[in-house]
């Protein structure tokens, strides 16, 4: 497998970079932060849809080629890199893949465009509990003739205080824990009986808590065949859980680079602190991680497009090696800055705020190293 990008590609990740650099430093989210926005900034979705951003992976006609989830894996750790705010996950990636692997016909034709254009956000309405457990399904819809009606409770949905549409995992046969009698829906955010609680989150990106108290749904709204929804579900997921690597690796990398700025430039007792050897292992290390972690990345994101078969693997092998890789360097990151880090004038602490929020979506390190485990017999 090539871990090298086309020139198209290669082109895509500079502009991403640049535009990230100029447009969302980390002084932008501050800024969102500092006037209460909670993350929703329709200015930056304006931009990323006049860029073409938000249709990296839709084909501008059946059959026509695009940049792929490699093209769209280098913006999305483009945004990382700053703690971007954006809805590029939620709608270019999740919503794209969810659509594109099960949609009719007629809900391709009528939303592919419109994510393309920037014209609709959407957000993913799946966790019920306080952690990561995709058949962990209560939310229920029941058939009442001319459609499902449903009814639940969805905690934390990244994007959900503002998206324009939700896709809503619901339980249309079994018990909570069940993978068959999952269910997917198109549910608009103005439907009567929907609730949106925006919530303040610690990463200053939002996300809410919605609820479901009989809201009709007509059959075309279901995505892909009632009861079966986890098999749209499952790959969804994987690509979610190699997104949110990407970024994590853009994260890391940017948390990291200003690790060693501090070092090279930070003097104490007379000395530069980077010549102590202690911070130097320390550094070593990080280092070694972000390499071993880019290729993670790299290899899920490339086995999506090739079609690989083992892209459930590569995508908790990455999501699992980009938690722990995050985690450990957005600590050093404070660490290393001492008492500068702990303060909110630095940079440090957004990028550890950030981590933790990003280790827990779509699986934690010790969810996905379960997963692996399982996928390989153990």
């Amino acid at each position: 497998m090539s871990f090298v990008l086309t020139e198209d590609q290669d082109m895509l990740r500079e502009t991403a970079m640049a535009f990230v650099q100029g447009e969302l430093p980390v002084s932008h989210l501050r800024a969102l932060r500092d006037k209460g926005a909670n993350g929703d900034d329709a200015a930056t979705r304006k931009k990323l849809a006049e860029l073409g951003f938000f249709g990296v992976i839709i084909p501008d006609e059946p059959g026509a080629e695009t940049f792929g989830l490699v093209g769209l894996g280098q913006i999305l750790e483009a945004q990382g890199r700053t703690l971007a705010a954006t809805p590029l996950l939620q709608t270019a990636l999740i919503a794209a893949s969810a659509l594109q692997l099960g949609g009719t016909p007629a809900q391709k034709a009528e939303w592919l465009p419109k994510i393309a254009a920037g014209e609709a956000t959407f957000a993913l309405a799946l966790d019920e509990s306080a952690h990561f457990s995709p058949y962990t399904i209560a939310t229920e819809a029941e058939r009442d003739g001319q459609g499902f009606t449903l009814n639940g409770l969805k905690k934390y949905v990244p994007d959900g205080h503002y998206a324009d549409v939700f896709i809503v995992a619901a339980r249309t046969f079994g018990e909570a824990g069940d993978r068959h009698g999952i269910s997917l829906f198109l549910v608009p955010k103005g439907a009567k009986g929907v609730t949106v609680t925006a919530l303040k989150t610690v990463d200053s990106h939002g996300a809410a808590h919605i609820s479901f108290e009989d809201v009709h749904v007509a059959d075309a709204a279901l995505i892909g065949p009632a009861d079966q929804g986890a098999d749209i579900l499952d790959p969804v997921l994987d690509r979610a859980a190699i997104g949110m690597s990407a970024e994590m690796l853009g994260s890391a990398q940017a948390a990291f680079d200003m690790t060693l700025d501090y070092l090279n430039n930070r003097k104490q007792f007379g000395q530069l602190i980077g010549s102590f050897q202690s911070l130097q292992h320390r550094a070593a290390k990080m280092f070694v991680e972000l390499e071993m972690t880019r290729s993670c990345v790299a290899a899920a994101l490339g086995a999506v497009d090739a079609g690989k078969a083992d892209v459930a693997e590569l995508a908790s092998l990455a999501k699992a090696k980009a938690g722990e890789l995050v985690h450990l360097v957005s600590n050093e990151c404070v660490q290393m800055h001492g008492g500068i880090g702990m303060t909110d004038a630095a940079e440090p602490g957004f990028y550890m705020k950030r981590a933790r929020v990003q280790e827990a979506l779509y699986g934690s390190a010790s969810w996905h190293r379960d997963r692996y485990a399982r996928l390989n017999g153990f």
